[in-house]
């Protein structure tokens, strides 16, 4: 039974499926109890482990003690006949196996409000008695071993809480400058503490330390005047370890008084006797007048570091200090020379039992001695004071704020055998599993702690205990008393001698315990009855076990046991559920009965062991193919018979001549939103590889099939395929397919034109240069026949010169003659 209400509708419907109960409680939330409910679904969700029956429980208190899920049947008539039924099991269990829920066992830890008061808001006026700070104030826990339970306490500082402060001070000589400063302090100080509270009251004390040797000059000459001699300071009164001056007032004129009358003193080394003065002052609460309603302040203010427990042996004192009040008549702390200086526990003890927050006063070269010390005494602070003690006011003042400013919890009287977890849930809501404390907070603010309770174990009837959570210096509390539930309802019925029994045992919690001599369930057999004769009725066949060896022969007859693996029958309880064939460790793979050693398939199921599925829709593939074509489906399994060719669907086969057309289509829909797959669903579907867009595709991998198609633009596509080794199909595709440029008209006819100029002019030239070589040619072959000539031409004899009859023709004659000789024609 889950108790608590965790606000998961997930975690709810987790444990109805795994026949959880679910019963919420008041006031509980708590991150554990997830842990809790997680182990209860695995306990109960794990064939075989059933804590309950293995623990093998005779009595009702036994199956209790087991584990918090068990439960006990108390039905008379409870379980089958010819069985040894356990009677300790999970509650479903019980149920379902025909025990009635009036005669289940099954104590649940719970919770009582006793006494829950709502918070306050404000802390003075009229009404300033009844003032609550925490929720609730009183509660009861009804605790079973192991089961857990949690509940909820609330805390909140109000509002103008009155105050009562006791100012302590070291009046050795090294403070006589810090006593000159707050000689007129109440009137200052009253005044910035009204701001905070309109009900201040304001209280006084003084220390040195133990006015024997060796911590204080013990010389007849020092006894009336320990600074005699001293030349800086030579008068000053007697050492004492602490007096009280004045009690608690709202009257600060007194304070004043008090503090003007007051003269330093001086003792023998450095520390001084504060420990046994804070002491005095927490435990003499009549004599100090601390008020139970109001916040206790106590101001420690000091130059130099404390004596602690034990130093006191250097004088002598041997006694421990007993935390006891000792102010005598003269209010003077009478057993400052016979008792030891108290120790740091016994200091917090005292003040967290009387609610005093103390604030350590110190000088900044102290202040880190001080601040451990805060560490080992709950609900203390730490201040640096000036040397003179001019900053006394803005420092309480600021104690005060910060120590409003936290919320911590502390346990009193914490049993042993309980165990306690805290999560605190401060001002921004967060849970913070493993913490009691919360800072940073404001007047007013509401903090919350969920406390989880579980008890180790069962004390001796009837015992009772309690504990009380108090947050530190508040004078509230909740009180927490816890009873045990150990025993079972049933036994308040025990018959002895009882007729269920024959009158032969005692009849309790649906048993009977036999009296020495009887046997039986019902103690209807006498031991004399059992011989050979009667057990061979519980043999199967001669030679054979008593019962199969998994039961008992009583009365002529086989008991079966119980087993936690399950359930044992049969007339000689031959028979069981749980020996039939197994896939992966699950009996009949989850999907069959075990009958008597063999496996009764569901619908949909075959084979010896039922591990095999005769659907097929975990075979189809997304393109609505049996294993994409590539195999055979074989009991809701795809083996791929396509070499290459793997997957779940056989989807996966880069090798397969038809991979690039099928990957193809992805690229298409993918990229380009095209193609047949072009649908945004159907893409989405059919399509969930990897696609990886480059500018440049390399081909240089072997283990990637090179793909290339043309788009319907006459573009060429190119893209690899390849199978990570996780099995993830991954496709690298060009950002844009190739496609080739169409040519400019104008630049293709300016191109020809150009190309037809350029030929003439090539034509041309080929045409003179060789018009120029031939020219040339006949040219040197002419001049290289006239060389040869064997006559000139003034001396051929068949020439002979004509002679002009007029001179005019005389010119002519010798102009052809020069052409002729000069010229090629």
């Amino acid at each position: 039974v889950l108790r608590c209400d965790v606000e998961s509708m997930d975690i709810k419907k987790i444990s109805a499926t795994h026949g959880i109960m679910w019963k919420p409680c008041p006031f509980t939330r708590h991150p554990a109890l997830l842990v809790y409910i997680v182990l209860e679904i695995f306990i109960h969700s794990v064939r075989g482990l059933n804590v309950c029956m293995s623990g093998s429980a005779t009595s009702c208190e036994e199956c209790l003690l087991i584990h918090p899920s068990c439960a006990w049947c108390a039905q008379e008539d409870f379980g089958q006949v010819r069985t040894l039924n356990s009677r300790c099991d999970f509650s479903q269990n019980l149920l379902k196996r025909g025990c009635n829920a009036p005669f289940i066992e099954n104590p649940r830890s719970g919770i009582s409000l006793l006494r829950s008061k709502p918070l306050s808001s404000k802390g003075s006026g009229v009404t300033q008695y009844d003032v609550i700070q925490i929720y609730p104030q009183k509660i009861s826990l009804s605790l079973r071993p192991g089961d857990q339970t949690s509940f909820e306490v609330q805390v909140r500082p109000v509002e103008d809480y009155p105050v009562d402060l006791y100012y302590l001070m070291d009046l050795s000589l090294s403070m006589k400058d810090d006593l000159d400063t707050i000689r007129n302090l109440g009137t200052k100080l009253a005044e910035e503490m009204r701001k905070l509270t309109s009900n201040f009251r304001l209280g006084f004390g003084s220390f040195v330390d133990k006015n024997i040797s060796p911590f204080s000059y013990t010389a007849p000459k020092y006894q009336d005047n320990p600074c005699n001699g001293y030349k800086l300071f030579p008068n000053c009164v007697p050492t004492f370890g602490f007096r009280h001056l004045l009690s608690l007032t709202d009257k600060v004129d007194r304070f004043n008084e008090e503090v003007q009358k007051q003269m330093v003193s001086r003792n023998r080394d450095a520390p001084e006797g504060g420990f046994d003065a804070i002491l005095q002052a927490a435990v003499c609460k009549e004599k100090i007048g601390w008020r139970k309603e109001a916040y206790h302040l106590l101001v420690f203010a000091t130059d130099d570091v404390p004596h602690l427990a034990l130093d006191g042996r250097l004088g002598g004192l041997v006694y421990p200090h007993d935390g006891q009040c000792h102010l005598n008549d003269k209010n003077e702390y009478s057993a400052a020379n016979k008792m030891d200086y108290p120790s740091l526990a016994l200091l917090g003890e005292k003040l967290a039992e009387n609610n005093i927050f103390l604030i350590f006063a110190v000088t900044k070269r102290h202040y880190v001695l001080y601040k451990n010390l805060t560490a080992l005494i709950p609900g203390t602070t730490v201040e640096i004071l000036d040397q003179d003690s001019k900053n006394i006011i803005q420092l309480i003042v600021n104690a005060y704020n910060n120590i409003r400013s936290k919320v911590e919890l502390s346990v009193w009287d914490h049993p042993e055998d309980l165990n306690l977890a805290f999560t605190a849930t401060c001002q921004d809501g967060q849970p913070l599993t493993g913490l009691r404390k919360c800072a940073d907070l404001k007047i007013g603010d509401t903090v919350s702690f969920n406390v989880t309770v579980d008890a180790r174990g069962c004390p001796p009837k009837g015992t009772s205990k309690s504990f009380t959570i108090r947050p530190v210096g508040f004078k509230d509390h909740l009180e927490v008393s816890v009873d045990y539930r150990c025993d079972c309802s049933c036994t308040d019925f025990t018959q002895t001698n009882s007729s269920r029994c024959n009158s032969a045992g005692t009849y309790s919690c649906g048993m009977c315990g036999c009296e020495p001599g009887h046997l039986g369930a019902r103690c209807e057999c006498e031991e004399g009855e059992v011989n050979h004769q009667y057990l061979s009725a519980c043999r199967e066949a001669e030679g054979k076990q008593v019962c199969s060896g998994r039961g008992e022969c009583s009365c002529n007859q086989c008991l079966c046991y119980e087993s936690e693996f399950g359930k044992i029958y049969g007339t000689f309880c031959e028979c069981d559920d749980f020996s039939c064939a197994r896939h992966k460790g699950i009996l009949c793979s989850g999907h069959g009965e075990c009958h008597c050693g063999e496996c009764k398939c569901h619908a949909g199921y075959i084979g010896d062991n039922c591990n095999c599925s005769t659907e097929t829709t975990s075979c189809v593939s997304d393109d609505g193919k049996i294993c994409s074509g590539r195999g055979s489906c074989v009991c809701g399994r795809c083996q791929c018979t396509e070499p290459g060719a793997f997957g779940d669907t056989c989807e996966k086969c880069p090798t397969c001549p038809d991979a690039c057309g099928t990957k193809r289509e992805c690229i298409e829909c993918r990229l380009f939103n095209s193609g047949r797959l072009a649908d945004n669903q159907t893409c989405q579907r059919m399509c969930k590889d990897e696609i990886i867009t480059v500018e440049t595709l390399k081909t240089d991998d072997s283990n990637t099939v090179q793909c290339v198609y043309k788009t319907e633009n006459d573009c060429v596509m190119k893209f690899t395929y390849s199978e990570h080794a996780s099995g993830q199909s991954v496709l690298t595709a060009l950002k844009e397919p190739e496609c080739a440029v169409a040519p400019d008209a104008k630049t293709v006819l300016l191109a020809v034109v150009g190309s037809i100029l350029l030929m003439g002019i090539v034509l041309l030239a080929l045409w003179k240069l060789v018009i120029t070589i031939h020219d040339r040619r006949e040219f040197a072959r002419f001049q290289s026949a006239r060389s040869r000539a064997r006559y000139e031409m003034a001396s051929n004899p068949v020439y002979k010169q004509s002679i002009p009859s007029h001179p005019m023709e005389m010119d002519f004659h010798m102009h052809n003659i020069k052409s002729c000789n000069g010229g090629v024609h």
